[in-house]
């Protein structure tokens, strides 16, 4: 019997809101909408009403009084020109975890909570890091000494910018 992955589900406290919040700040687009109670975005996610989700859940128990995001987990998202992304947000007012930082293994991201503190990370995607070390200079084997990736995919890449 095979068991195969689908989605992870965030409960929210108001799905309108946090909908908007993924569909509006990060672009994602429903692919499904359950009567405004369960959306389901076509990055492989979704959310759900957290009243209605402990209901069917734990028989009709009521969600917790508290936040319901509560850093133990974030949805990871990637956004070609990080710095129009991190506008994006600090224009609309959304809670910032920390501003732009460079991972160790160069890339660059920021993390910010949605409208029920859930962990959103947006990074660049690791080919923009891999010519962005090359542009900078790096050969080949610095830069996939330096991202930690294959040599043959940071070769690729090369290939790719010629």
């Amino acid at each position: 019997m095979p068991i195969r992955y689908m989605a992870a589900v965030l409960l929210v406290g108001d799905v309108a809101e946090a909908k908007a919040f993924y569909e509006s700040l990060l672009g994602q687009e429903v692919i499904m909408d359950h009567g405004g109670v369960h959306v389901v975005f076509e990055g492989g996610f979704a959310i759900w009403q957290a009243d209605r989700a402990y209901a069917v859940l734990f028989e009709g128990r009521e969600p917790p009084s508290g936040p319901l995001g509560s850093d133990n987990a974030e949805l990871y998202f990637e956004a070609e020109n990080l710095d129009d992304a991190w506008k994006v947000m600090t224009n609309n007012g959304v809670t910032i975890v920390h501003s732009m930082i460079e991972q160790p293994w160069g890339q660059r991201c920021f993390r910010v909570k949605d409208p029920d503190g859930h962990i959103v990370e947006v990074g660049e995607p690791m080919w923009v890091v891999i010519r962005r070390f090359l542009g900078e200079g790096l050969d080949v084997r610095e830069t996939a000494k330096r991202t930690s990736m294959p040599l043959d995919i940071i070769q690729e890449i090369a290939e790719g910018m010629g």
